[in-house]
């Protein structure tokens, strides 16, 4: 299971794929800018193939990589802080001197949307990171709070292209998004949007999250949001190089070559992450059932952005809080195990990608004393497979391309 999760990781490494998606070096001015947790590796791809280039780029804190001439700089993720907002007022400036005849190489990623940040009308960052929060904590899908994010800034939602305006751009996108669509990686820097202040308020609303008054007379004003076919953007192309669709397909074709029945369950799921994980396991010890002896294992796979809605105080992430809702579900079932891991190192609060589930699991949980059902009603995921020692813990991996699934089914030989 975690051969097909470090698979589904290595196809998406900017090292491994980014070359195959750059023209040739232009002649003129380049310069790099970009943001994500995958971004400084994206930079130091680039300069593999351009060498030195100008240039500046936010990513994560510990996610930095060395680069010639890009300048990298860390930030907060996934609230924003005064080190991301410092650099993306520079980043505005950097674009903002170009003219006709220059280049701009936008690198964007999962992670750009708390790392370019410059808040909208007289929105503090405070008042940004209180609204964050209240976004990550309420359970709304990432299509949804990326609205919110868009009409609260003035860099996201083709925003960052507009200024480049101009400059010619391409922007070459790592997908995170249910979909794939360009508007949603990173809350859409270069790409226009035609959302409204009004959905954003209604978003705000739906999830009963608290908006200052500054927030507020910024939603009830004029949207800095770039339209589809405002003219600034005609010089803009946007390409998704890497998505979930592609790491999926290179960790089934590992299962395949070693004789097992692969069925992708799609790359774009989204939902409640303990209510899809009882969907699986329904699902898996049907298809248990089912099988003879002689029947080869089966492998479900699937992608996605799954959301916790927060009920507790524990710690936790949407891939922890399905492997053990699955875990709680399954009852021990035999011959099924699972893996769930967010591909970028990260799931939720944790410094960890997510967990590995199998018939032991509550076995070990009732030898220490835990209980699974008290840590799913708390949100503490990663507590509870921290204290039974079936967590996935990878570091930095330096790419994302959104979560990673995968449900081994095995026949009774």
């Amino acid at each position: 299971m975690r051969r097909l999760f470090d698979r589904a990781v290595e196809v998406a490494d900017p090292m491994q794929s980014l070359h195959r998606a750059l023209p040739p070096r232009p002649d003129g001015r380049l310069v790099v800018i970009g943001a994500g947790k995958a971004s400084a590796r994206m930079a130091e791809a680039v300069e593999q193939v351009y060498g030195p280039c100008e240039g500046l780029v936010i990513t994560r804190y510990g996610y930095a990589r060395p680069c010639q001439g890009i300048e990298i700089v860390e930030a907060a993720h996934p609230v924003p802080d005064a080190a991301g907002m410092n650099a993306t007022a520079r980043m505005l400036d950097l674009v903002g001197t170009l003219g006709k005849d220059d280049m701009v190489l936008a690198l964007i990623s999962g992670g750009a949307s708390a790392l370019l940040v410059q808040p909208a009308g007289a929105i503090t960052l405070e008042e940004k990171q209180a609204v964050n929060q209240g976004l990550l904590a309420s359970g709304a899908p990432i299509g949804q709070m990326n609205v919110v994010r868009k009409h609260l800034s003035r860099v996201k939602g083709g925003q960052l292209a507009a200024t480049a305006h101009p400059a010619r751009m391409l922007a070459l996108m790592i997908s995170d998004v249910p979909g794939d669509d360009p508007e949603m990686i990173g809350s859409g820097p270069t790409v226009g949007d035609a959302s409204t202040p009004d959905d954003a308020r209604a978003i705000l609303e739906r999830y009963d999250i608290e908006a200052p008054q500054s927030v507020r007379d910024v939603l009830e004003g004029q949207s800095g949001v770039v339209a589809p076919d405002d003219p600034r953007l005609s010089n803009v192309e946007n390409v998704i190089y890497a998505a979930p669709s592609q790491s999926l397909e290179a960790a089934a074709q590992i299962a395949r070559d070693a004789g097992l029945n692969v069925r992708i369950l799609g790359d774009a799921l989204e939902g409640e992450a303990r209510e899809l994980a009882s969907d699986h396991a329904a699902l898996a010890l049907e298809l248990k059932a089912a099988l003879t002896p002689d029947d080869a294992p089966v492998l479900l796979l699937s992608g996605g952005e799954l959301t916790v809605t927060r009920r507790g105080d524990g710690v936790g992430g949407p891939n922890a809080e399905y492997a053990l809702a699955m875990a709680i579900a399954l009852d021990g079932a035999s011959g099924i195990h699972a893996i769930a891991c967010d591909t970028d190192g990260v799931d939720g609060a944790a410094e960890v990608a997510g967990a590995i589930i199998g018939p032991e699991t509550l076995t070990k949980a009732s030898k220490a004393e835990c209980s699974p059902e008290t840590a799913l009603s708390r949100n503490d995921a990663h507590g509870f497979f921290e204290t039974i020692g079936d967590q996935v813990v990878t570091g930095p991996t330096l790419t994302n391309v959104n979560d990673f699934r995968a449900i081994l089914i095995s026949p009774e030989r």
